[in-house]
């Protein structure tokens, strides 16, 4: 295998156990609710004025996906929608209460995994750091470019 391969596994290997070791924990603490749905819920969170666009853009999904997820979180009453005074044609999203919750139980979760894997992080240099910074984004823009050769233009340049 080739030093290519081995990262591009390397990443996969890391990702799977990360999802293993934290689905049980996710399902237990946030009963009901999908892990696209959690995340989903984690964007509009973190972003003022969430609509399905910049939902789909960040999700690398389907407008048409998102609507159904979004569709599902109204019926939840984890999100609802609204609109702006001066704009009746597009429609955002923001958490309700009972979304608050799951955000703040996620953002919960994510601190304690934070903890149990700080042990590696503290070990690793600020060049470090930033050598493999530079890597992701460089091939995060490797990959945004591939995707726009195939017509697919999920991201605005301006990101």
């Amino acid at each position: 295998m080739n030093r290519e391969d081995q990262v591009i596994m390397g990443f996969r290997d890391l990702f799977n156990k990360m999802v293993w070791l934290n689905k049980g924990k996710m399902e237990d603490r946030l009963k009901g609710v999908t892990s696209s749905e959690v995340h989903c819920i984690e964007y509009i969170g973190n972003h003022i004025d969430s609509n399905v666009t910049k939902l789909a853009e960040s999700f690398y999904m389907t407008s048409g996906a998102i609507s159904k997820m979004t569709k599902k979180l109204i019926q939840k009453d984890l999100i609802q929608s609204y609109q702006k005074p001066d704009n009746k044609k597009e429609i955002y999203f923001r958490l309700t209460e009972q979304g608050q919750e799951i955000f703040r139980i996620h953002e919960e979760l994510h601190q304690e995994f934070q903890e149990r894997d700080k042990a590696v992080f503290e070990q690793v240099t600020d060049e470090q750091f930033d050598s493999m910074l530079r890597f992701l984004e460089r091939y995060s823009k490797h990959l945004d470019a591939e995707i726009k050769k195939q017509g697919i233009d999920t991201k605005p340049d301006s990101e």
